[in-house]
């Protein structure tokens, strides 16, 4: 057995000559174990909210979302995109044209994106999930078209439910000509939407507030864009290799194209949860360290208390380095006991809030999305999370020890 590591263990855990030596050594293991704690309870409900949003986005946003790398459109006869949707692992494959256009029903108006799709996109996403109504999901019916708004789109335009009996009326610009002043409708071209019954709710502003649902038939004379699209959406078979299907669909879509998953999608709203997440640890970190000043104090008082301790060892052989080794253990132990017991403590927490939903986001249930705050714990954020609890209670008693230790040795 390591002789330091022997020795240090039989300080920790004995009775000192000075009680107050064994309750700052519990107050430190106390210390240390609540900021672990908090670093667990913390980042994990970060994660919760991660994968809450990350769900969300799962029922509207394909496994897979291929867009031109120059421009808004593409060809969608392009040999790319057709060996793309020949690959045996695409389960469904959906041309997209979707811009930006007006939508006025009734006297009221509002920016809209009206989001063209093929007949399809019920198989492609997890859209019937979030339709709310007595209709269905239906983008045509011979010439009538169809245009499934998000709820918020109908506050909005104030047409209050599902069946309106007015037509909706929708204008984008013209592509192509001049603009005549005297005129000015015909820069537009105007279209109408009927409702088939349903609106869509995914419980995100940037879908419940700003897309429309329609043919994309409907989509492609709005912005004249015969034969083009803006993306090619894809979703797997079941049990395919996500990671290496999409490496060989950029392969294939080399510069021309980029090939984005669900998490690149969003892109922005998930780089700014990362940058909180690393916020609060580092501002986390700042408080274990300030945890991580009583181990000094108590290895202060030990290697006082230990004074007479040392000469023993001393003549009994032990080296000054060892001697010091002691004190640097002592301290890694008070650090490492308090890292093991705040890890269970905040897996014990995230368990029960998982379980039972202790802390609720609000007074009244149905307020939120969830009621109560989302846990998801990650097994690498514990690993990252023990490991600096350790860097920072190694580092905290470099110095101290080795300070005390010289004026003890000499």
């Amino acid at each position: 057995m390591n002789f330091p590591f022997y020795i240090a263990r039989r300080y920790l855990f004995s009775k000192k000559s000075t009680n107050a030596i064994n309750i700052i050594s519990g107050i430190s293991v106390l210390g240390v174990a609540v900021a672990t704690m908090a670093l667990v309870v913390t980042l994990s409900v970060f994660n919760g909210f991660s994968d809450l949003v990350a769900s969300f986005f799962t029922d509207f946003d394909p496994q897979l979302k291929i867009v031109p790398v120059e421009g808004k459109t593409a060809p969608a006869d392009d040999p790319v995109l057709s060996e793309i949707k020949a690959m045996p692992e695409i389960y469904v494959a959906t041309e997209c044209v979707e811009d930006q256009a007006l939508a006025v029903y009734n006297g009221r108006q509002a920016m809209v994106i009206i989001k063209g799709v093929e007949d399809n996109f019920d198989s492609l996403t997890h859209i019937r999930e979030k339709l709310d109504g007595d209709g269905t999901f239906e983008l045509h019916a011979a010439d009538i078209q169809y245009g499934i708004l998000g709820r918020q789109v109908i506050d909005v335009l104030g047409i209050g439910y599902y069946y309106f009996p007015l037509p909706l009326k929708v204008y984008a610009p013209r592509r192509e000509g001049q603009l005549d002043m005297s005129d000015p409708a015909d820069g537009f071209i105007e279209d109408e939407l009927y409702s088939p019954g349903v609106v869509f709710e995914i419980k995100q502003s940037k879908y419940d507030r700003n897309y429309i649902l329609t043919s994309i038939g409907f989509a492609r004379r709005l912005f004249d864009q015969q034969g083009m699209l803006s993306s090619l959406e894809l979703r797997l078979k079941q049990g395919s290799d996500f990671e290496a299907v999409k490496e060989r669909i950029k392969q294939v879509a080399g510069d021309k194209y980029q090939v984005m998953d669900r998490y690149e999608q969003q892109e922005d709203t998930f780089r700014i949860m990362k940058i909180e997440k690393l916020i609060a640890y580092i501002f986390l970190t700042f408080i274990l360290m300030v945890a991580c000043f009583n181990i000094i104090g108590s290895l202060s008082m030990l290697i006082i208390d230990k004074k007479d301790d040392v000469v023993t060892l001393r003549n009994l052989g032990a080296s000054d380095r060892q001697i010091t080794q002691i004190f640097l253990f002592e301290g890694r132990l008070i650090s490492a006991i308090g890292a093991i017991i705040g890890i269970a403590l905040g897996l014990l927490l995230c368990w029960i809030q998982q379980t039972y939903g202790i802390i609720s986001l609000g007074s009244s249930e149905g307020s939120f999305v969830v009621n109560a705050y989302p846990v998801s714990v990650h097994p690498l954020d514990v690993i990252i999370i023990f490991l600096t609890v350790l860097a920072v209670g190694f580092l905290a008693v470099w110095y101290p020890v080795h300070y005390f230790s010289r004026r003890l040795l000499k």
